[in-house]
């Protein structure tokens, strides 16, 4: 059973937890012991730590993507196995406010009273989980003398906290340890998709029995880094809670190095597992039917992308000790730790580099046999992704209309959209094809494909984009006039000659349109082609390649162009497309709700405990596809008076987006200039809010258009 009916569409990747009285089964023990506990005890933006020899525990809490510490509580003393008599309850103080670093230091009251030797069941606290406590005033009236000393105390901490405001602000140290903080809760949340939600899904009893080689290897290569990211993530949030006192992430960067182990071994081992889930998709109809399931309501990417994600992760902390290395400098004392730190992670990042471009060849090829008909065995680890992208075709019966291209090492494809699927119109072997300019130019940046006795006349949307055509073509036919005897050669293509609609090219390969489109989810219709189809424009290996260096995540404030007011919203930006959320992390509730959605009973027990205590705020709210848009600083007709705002706009869209800091801003600027000066792998859903619809009002846009 898919987590539809507890999660709703896009589902939760961020916790691990099991319902209260069922039966401990492996999955559900494997989850107790990281992440559920972490988040039962504390709110959903809560790290706590009880140290064996202390008598407190200390909550940090983030706030504004930074940590707070949340205060202190007695531990219960069991007597015999029974809690003691009396509890005596915590001394409450005054919340003491550091504005330093957004810090806020406070006290919670966390209950932890045990009847007859145990906890209570969850739900059945006295007080809110999170909830921050204070002590009343004593009496409520105070002498003009106790205001004016609390006015003039607050006054000089603020003062005092300004300075310290203005020195962090300063220290570029700081930054990049916030922004290896931003993207570890990310990766981390990315791990469990696999690690928790994967195996959950394909460990209910009577499920896939047959799939275990390539979905076991995968699930032992995901779960040791899962755990140990678990717990480097819990020192990441106590640092930068600490921050003032003890700067510096040198050594945090040092314990990454001592898993390096664990990334070589999942960097020689994935690409197999990648070939045998592929295999299992396409000849076992009961896996595939899980996976397009699994996938439509739980990811909020291809499953493929999130087994390459330690691979991106690993170039991501490459880069960030590259920077401390050039922020610290010579004479630094941390600068040589950091040197050798920076050389091991080189290391193994040059080793990573070859593979994963291999994998990220195949994931690619992977996805278009997805969203492609009439075209069979696409993904092979011999076949090389170039190009996709859109080119308007010469007819002489209909003139130019839209076609979607696709560029391989041994052949080229062109389709048309119809429902959610590519249908293939034409299949040409590189070896026999000739492109050239046409002297006449009919029409704005044409050229023309010669492939046997036909002859294609095709244009593209600008000079750019024509250039890129031609030189990657003429690239591609001269490899592969020089290895004509590659699997290229073997398959059986089907000619233009032979093939003269597109209803005789699918009457050959053995498939409908509409057997094709009842396959397909609605999600699919959202996956990078179908961009590259509404915004008309392309994409090569080389721009994805370059999307996965370029990936963040971190707190940003939105306004619309016509809005009046700032929503912070937690931003992800990976595969050249941002992902808005509330928040990073799940909320949990103490009280389950009133009518619970879905079955229970027919529930596994880690959907159980979900369905009860947590808050559905995991699936984006929106998406925005950067495909196409330009970024820049707004102009003074914007109106807008604020520090670090950029500007995305695509035709009439216009967004601001805020960050916080110079550092921030800049880092921001930069990996989305990647994604708007080129072009990128994106996946996101139809069931996103807001920005989600922006696809269909250009599809109606571009209607109304050919209509008028």
């Amino acid at each position: 059973m898919s987590l539809a009916g507890t999660t709703g569409a896009g589902g939760l990747r961020g916790g691990r937890g099991a319902a209260a009285g069922a039966s401990p089964s492996p999955t559900v023990r494997r989850a107790t012991r990281t992440s559920l506990a972490a988040i039962v005890t504390a709110t959903a933006d809560d790290i706590s730590t009880t140290p064996s020899h202390s008598h407190a525990t200390i909550t940090v809490t983030q706030v504004d993507g930074v940590t707070k510490e949340v205060g202190t509580v007695m531990p219960t003393v069991r007597t015999n196995g029974s809690a003691p008599p009396t509890v005596q309850p915590t001394a409450m103080k005054q919340p003491i406010v550091r504005e330093n670093n957004n810090v806020v230091v406070a006290l919670v009251s966390t209950p932890n009273h045990l009847t007859n030797g145990q906890s209570p069941p969850i739900g059945k606290h006295t007080s809110t989980i999170g909830e921050v406590c204070t002590s009343p005033e004593l009496s409520p009236i105070k002498s003009n003398k106790e205001e004016i000393q609390r006015a003039n105390n607050e006054h000089n901490v603020t003062g005092e906290n300004e300075v310290k405001k203005k020195r962090v602000q300063a220290d570029k140290a700081y930054f990049i340890a916030k922004e290896l903080l931003m993207t570890e809760r990310t990766y981390r949340k990315d791990l469990e998709v696999i690690n928790l939600w994967f195996r959950d899904e394909m460990s209910k009893e009577g499920e896939v029995e047959e799939v275990e080689g390539g979905v076991a290897a995968l699930l032992n290569m995901v779960d040791p880094l899962h755990d140990a990211h678990c717990i480097l993530l819990k020192d990441m949030e106590l640092r930068l809670a600490a921050w003032d006192s003890n700067p510096g992430v040198t050594d945090i960067f040092a314990k990454i190095v001592q898993y390096l182990p664990l990334y070589k071994q999942y960097v020689d081992e994935h690409l197999e597992v990648l070939v045998q889930l592929d295999s299992l998709f396409r000849t076992n109809p009961k896996f595939e039917q899980v996976y397009r399931e699994f996938e439509s309501k739980v990811c909020y990417l291809p499953l493929t992308v999130f087994v390459l994600k330690p691979l991106h992760r690993l170039l991501h902390y490459t880069q960030l000790i590259e920077r401390l290395v050039l922020y610290y400098g010579r004479h630094h004392p941390e600068f040589q730790n950091c040197v050798s730190i920076q050389e091991k992670l080189d290391e193994a990042t040059d080793l990573m580099i070859n593979v994963l471009r291999q994998s990220e060849n195949f994931v690619q090829l992977c996805e278009l046999q997805r969203d492609m008909t009439g075209f069979e065995g696409l993904a092979t680890t011999q076949r090389q992704f170039i190009r996709q992208g859109c080119l308007s075709k010469f007819s002489q019966r209909k003139g130019y209309q839209q076609r979607m291209f696709f560029l391989m090492s041994d052949v080229l494809l062109y389709t048309n959209r119809c429902g959610h699927m590519f249908v293939v119109h034409g299949q040409l072997p590189l070896r026999a094809l000739m492109v050239q300019e046409r002297a006449d130019t009919p029409m704005t940046n044409s050229f023309v494909i010669y492939g046997g006795t036909r002859v294609l006349t095709v244009a593209a949307t600008s000079a750019e984009e024509k250039q890129k055509w031609l030189e990657e073509l003429s690239q591609a036919i001269a490899d592969s006039k020089q290895n004509e005897a590659n699997d290229s050669s073997k398959n059986n293509y089907l000619s233009l000659k032979s093939c003269s609609s597109s209803d005789e090219v699918m009457d050959k390969c053995g498939q409908s349109i509409e057997e094709a489109n009842s396959k397909v989810s609605p999600q699919r219709s959202n996956t990078t082609v179908h961009v590259c189809w509404h915004r008309n424009t392309s994409i090569g290996i080389e721009d994805q390649l370059r999307a996965v260096e370029n990936q963040l995540s971190g707190y940003l404030l939105r306004k619309f162009k016509n809005s009046n007011g700032w929503q912070k919203l937690w931003v992800v930006f990976t595969n050249f497309c941002l992902f808005f959320y509330k928040t990073y992390q799940l909320q949990i509730q103490t009280e389950p709700p009133p009518s619970l959605p879905g079955p229970i009973g027919k529930q596994t027990p880690i959907q159980q405990f979900f369905t009860k205590y947590v808050k559905s705020d995991d699936s984006p709210l929106a998406s925005l596809p950067l495909l196409g848009y330009s970024i820049s600083t707004p102009n003074e007709k914007d109106g807008i008076h604020k520090d670090y705002v950029f500007k995305l706009q695509f035709k009439n869209h216009v967004y601001f987006f805020r960050a916080e800091s110079e550092y921030t801003f800049n880092r921001w600027m930069e990996v989305i200039s990647s994604a708007t000066q080129h072009s990128g792998r994106v996946r996101f859903f139809g069931n996103n809010r807001q920005f989600g619809s922006e696809l269909e009002e250009e599809e109606e846009e571009e209607e109304a258009e050919s209509e008028a």
